[in-house]
């Protein structure tokens, strides 16, 4: 299958602290990707440097064929590249909606095209409906448990229609039902066609949800493949429970 995002020689130091370190990896078209790892093992800042907020040190970044290793992130998300963050980051003084309708803004959005503010409307309730909260759309964001405040985000980055999902630490703080509903969700977004690469130190989560793991420790890469046989690799047990 043809790559979304392909990820080549990626380096990020700090220094001569090396927190992602010749990282190259691909992630199909079409399937959920689980990126783990210990504490400290550079997924975040892989994410970030996959997302533009970080520059790389090294190495080339392709979305859907184009070098985008130099573009900022608003050209990456104007290329298909959305993503949520591990500390929630909604605006609190506007509704749930008007969130949404932010990530519907994006430039070249065909969902939108030039239907102005009443496709942009109509395009951020679908996504908010599709999480589960439509019926909550005009209430402010501080009305929202923190679970429910995760499902804005992924909402919003959903409006934006993407062609990539990045999700970082999205079970972060959730209860086991939320967890569970987040799983459910994840599903439903795969079933659409939608690409996502998903950071979590929840393993159940990650090794139902997703086909393919990568795993980094110290910011190389150590495993990579089919979910189940990544996670018994012993270089990744290893990795997360030491050895004798």
């Amino acid at each position: 299958m043809s790559a979304v995002i392909s990820a080549k020689g990626l380096s990020k130091h700090y220094g001569k602290q090396a927190a992602v370190d010749n990282v190259s990896f691909d992630i199909p078209a079409g399937r959920i990707v689980g990126l783990i790892g210990p504490n400290g093992s550079g997924k975040t800042t892989t994410l970030n440097v996959l997302s533009g907020l970080y520059k790389a040190t090294a190495g080339k970044i392709l979305l859907d064929g184009t070098d985008v290793t130099t573009m900022p992130p608003h050209q990456r998300t104007a290329a298909g590249l959305g993503r949520t963050f591990q500390n929630i980051r909604l605006f609190r003084s506007m509704t749930a909606l008007e969130n949404v309708e932010i990530g519907a803004e994006r430039p070249g959005n065909t969902m939108i095209g030039a239907g102005g503010d009443a496709a942009l409307t109509e395009r951020a309730m679908e996504a908010l409906t599709f999480v589960g909260l439509g019926s909550r759309a005009n209430e402010l964001i501080s009305s929202f448990s923190y679970g429910h405040q995760r499902l804005i985000e992924i909402a919003r980055a959903l409006a934006a229609n993407p062609t990539l999902l990045l999700l970082d630490e999205p079970a972060a703080g959730l209860n086991s039902t939320e967890k569970q509903e987040l799983h459910e969700l994840l599903k439903r977004i795969a079933a659409q066609g939608l690409t996502i690469l998903i950071i979590d130190h929840d393993m159940t989560l990650v090794s139902e949800a997703a086909q393919h793991i990568t795993v980094l420790n110290f910011g190389r890469r150590i495993a990579d493949g089919e979910s189940m046989a990544v996670l018994r690799h012993p270089d990744v047990v290893s990795a997360y429970l030491g050895t004798e």
